[in-house]
């Protein structure tokens, strides 16, 4: 079985499959080690210019969020992410395919995972080799206020945030994007996550409905 874990970044997706994976002992992978790993084949035999446009925010990341945000809208910044999410669609099929050759249980979760893909999977290799669950946020205040107490080791939006301004730009997209996952996850009948409040409880939810 592999459990797809989708969503944009900071909505869970990370502690849902570690609690998952240590409790019922299934391996997991984040989906940007599988785009890692593409990326760097890209780069050796694609030309630059093919690179940057299958990488966009890779390619419009500054020194610091407060410095990234100010290059891009929140919006921008959300599109450029879909567009990297399609540049790793081919990597996470090989990645699936051999699992499910080799009976493996396994869960895949990142923002690479999108409704879209998961149902051109599902059509490929059928239905009841996949679990499916997709998570959101959608409160930019309450975005902001979790995020700052945040015990993440490394977490990326408190180690390169300064401005107040720019945690909101970040909170923008997040929820944009969320947006554009409920959308797709609704055009393929998926089941979202609102994990705005309740973490925890909608956490432990979210681990149910995967396992049973």
């Amino acid at each position: 079985m592999i459990y797809f874990i989708g969503g944009p970044p900071k909505c869970g997706k990370t502690t849902l499959a570690k609690k998952l994976s240590k409790k019922y002992k299934i391996p997991w992978v984040s989906s940007d080690t599988l785009q890692v790993v593409a990326a760097k084949y890209i780069s050796k035999y694609a030309k630059n210019e093919i690179y940057k446009k299958l990488y966009p925010h890779n390619n419009l990341k500054g020194k610091n969020n407060d410095e990234t945000y100010n290059l891009a809208t929140p919006k921008k910044i959300a599109k450029n992410y879909i567009k990297q999410a399609k540049a790793s669609e081919d990597a996470i099929d090989m990645f699936t395919i051999c699992e499910i050759t080799d009976g493996n249980d396994y869960i895949v979760e990142g923002y690479h995972v999108t409704p879209r893909l998961v149902y051109k999977l599902q059509k490929k290799y059928g239905k009841k080799n996949f679990k499916i669950i997709f998570l959101g946020k959608f409160d930019e205040k309450k975005f902001v206020k979790d995020v700052k107490k945040s015990s993440t080791p490394n977490d990326w939006i408190l180690k390169k945030t300064k401005q107040e301004e720019t945690f909101y730009k970040i909170a923008n997209m997040i929820t944009y994007y969320s947006g554009y996952f409920e959308k797709e996850a609704k055009k393929y009948k998926y089941t979202i996550y609102n994990m705005d409040k309740k973490f925890n409880e909608k956490i432990k939810q979210a681990m149910k409905y995967l396992i049973d």
